[in-house]
């Protein structure tokens, strides 16, 4: 229980409906031992002593009970729901909180089917057993106190011999819960693979068809799905050894009652009623028990559900504010590396190595270097996606570590290599960073961004909808509408990761046009492969390695012996002399 004891801040504020079930439960639960006494009335009063007038108030009582009972079931049953659909809800929304807090890091390792399948059907079980488990569970324990004391009433030799099975049940209960739970763990686990390789496939699925790769995405789906039906038929193994045997230990108390108890009869310790109504109680021992295994099969399965929302909830959140952490105001952008050495696990490569640079407020600076060879970390530091593993990295004389992440991050424009659109217009995916911002705004960013011409092309303009992950523009349409979100935030400093890769080489000239005008007096890093979008930048940073093995102006740059050297050679081999600055005329 020590999952459900965890849990407990999510369902116990909301108690007051599972009270109210409870308390019409015990309701249900006395009712239901009411209709053994009243058979017993029938057989001995009615039927044995010919008291027929008894009849139509037996009749009557009947009547009344099933009325009640009703009642009560539909109280008992409304709050039991009731109190599991919020404590979902709550319990929903602190997910999804914690998903958007924990950093970048965590993502580095998760799956995005698997997530999806815990704040679906791990949350699910998880409110199922708390609108029905935990209520029949009570329920169960207590119809069989309850029918055990009237059973008692009329004969305790009767009752102890019938109830002897009841120690070996336990026993078979306990071996079965402790086996069925790793199980279903696993089959959850499982299960989560599943919706991994299916999200995979669905967001992948240009990909898949441009590289005619159908038949191996069916054949690793099938391998999940198979892996999932093994992992299900090993738990339906557990379930059909134990429950014959569950199913044996309660019927064999019926074999003890009809022996036993008909002894009685016949030796007039026991009335024909009192033996039919034993009967019929032992009835209500036996069906708990039965559906005793359904039950724990509930609770381990929602244990196991529990034990995987803990571990998003109890992830460590790594990056947060600090304590007297400061809000980072906009309109200046002076930055600096100091020493600062990143390695994102204690396993890999350090992604930098002791960097060191200052860029002053309103500069631009480029960053280029091989794949991996840490442009992106540096960035990535700046709006502490990931924190340095030693130095500090400063933005106007303050430690990045000092701010308000929500502040910092504002303030830091990012244009990403991969762009990423919501399902939504292109007037909400423009202004996601300023929601409130007026149309005005947003058609004036876009036209900076050379956007504003094809969106007004659109059937509905910038009330367009757009399709999951900006379905319906080409790569270089929604990269542009990418560069006019930033745009629109207006930060004091501007990242442009490969913003322009995705573009054809006009439109970069375009873009970079208008890129010009809104770089002024905003600090701008660019990291780019091509030397045409860095060229002009006041400073050029070169990577390899994590480490800067070279740094100036293009122009400086191109006449060092270094990899900005050999890019340029290659990527200008046949317009070289036309790019590099003539000499001037003497």
């Amino acid at each position: 229980m020590d999952i459900f004891q965890k849990l407990k801040d999510f369902y116990w504020p909301h108690r007051r409906y599972f009270i109210i079930s409870i308390v019409f439960l015990f309701l249900l639960t006395g009712i239901t031992v009411v209709y053994p006494v009243i058979l017993q009335l029938t057989i001995d009063e009615v039927i044995l002593e010919g008291r027929y007038s008894l009849v139509p108030y037996l009749a009557l009582g009947f009547v009344a009970i099933m009325a009640i009972k009703g009642v009560a079931t539909y109280i008992s049953q409304y709050n039991g729901d009731i109190f599991g659909i919020i404590s979902v809800y709550d319990l929903r929304n602190k997910l999804y909180t914690k998903l958007q807090r924990l950093p970048f890091q965590y993502y580095d390792n998760a799956k995005t089917g698997d997530l999806m399948s815990r704040l679906t059907a791990d949350v699910e079980m998880f409110r199922f057993f708390l609108s029905f488990g935990f209520a029949e569970l009570i329920r169960l324990v207590l119809l069989l106190l309850v029918t055990i004391s009237v059973m008692a009433y009329y004969s305790i030799p009767l009752t102890l011999v019938t109830l002897c099975t009841i120690p070996f049940l336990a026993v078979a209960v306990y071996q079965f819960d402790k086996k069925v739970h790793p199980a279903f763990r696993k089959v959850r686990k499982s299960f989560g693979q599943l919706n991994t390789n299916v999200q995979e496939n669905i967001s992948g699925i240009n990909t898949v068809k441009s590289l005619s790769r159908e038949e191996h995405q069916i054949g690793k789906f099938n391998d999940s799905n198979g892996d999932y039906k093994d992992k299900y038929i090993m738990t339906a193994g557990i379930w059909a050894k134990y429950f014959p045997l569950m199913e044996f230990l309660g019927n064999a108390s019926v074999v003890l009652l009809l022996g036993y108890g008909g002894t009685l009869v016949v030796n007039g310790s026991l009335t024909p009623g009192e033996l039919t109504a034993f009967y019929s109680l032992v009835g209500f021992i036996i069906w708990p028990i039965m559906n005793l295994g359904f039950t724990i099969n509930q609770f381990s399965q929602s244990k196991a559900s529990g034990e995987r929302l803990l571990e998003i909830l109890e992830a460590n959140e790594a990056i947060s504010d600090k304590e007297n952490a400061i809000p980072l105001l906009s309109g200046k952008g002076d930055v600096v590396f100091d020493n600062v050495t990143l390695q994102y696990t204690s396993e890999d490569e350090k992604a930098l190595d002791q960097v060191s640079f200052k860029v002053d407020n309103g500069k631009t600076i480029g960053l280029i270097g091989a794949t991996g060879s840490g442009k992106t970390s540096v960035t990535q530091l700046m709006t502490r996606f990931y924190e340095a593993t030693e130095g500090n990295v400063l933005i106007n004389e303050v430690d990045v570590r000092d701010y308000t992440l929500s502040s910092l991050r504002k303030n830091i424009g990012f244009v990403l290599q991969e762009s990423f659109l919501f399902s939504s217009t292109i007037k909400a995916n423009i202004a996601y960073g300023r929601p409130d911002v007026s149309l005005e705004k947003v058609q004036e960013a876009a036209k900076r961004a050379q956007a504003h011409d094809f969106i007004m092309e659109l059937p509905n303009g910038y009330d367009t909808m757009l399709g999951e992950r900006g379905l319906g523009l080409s790569g270089g349409q929604k990269q542009r509408i990418a560069i006019a979100r930033a745009i629109c935030l207006d930060p004091s400093i501007l990242i442009l990761d490969d913003a322009t890769s995705a573009v054809d080489m006009q439109t970069e000239i375009n873009i970079q046009k208008a890129l010009s005008e809104v770089m002024k007096g905003r600090t701008t890093f660019i990291i780019a492969h091509r030397i045409s979008s860095l060229k002009h930048a006041d400073e050029i940073l070169v990577f390899e390695n994590g480490k800067i093995t070279n740094r100036g102006t293009h122009d400086s740059l191109i006449h060092e012996q270094g990899q900005y050297q050999r890019i340029f050679n290659i990527q200008y081999k046949d317009q070289k002399k036309v790019l590099q600055p003539q000499p001037e005329a003497r």
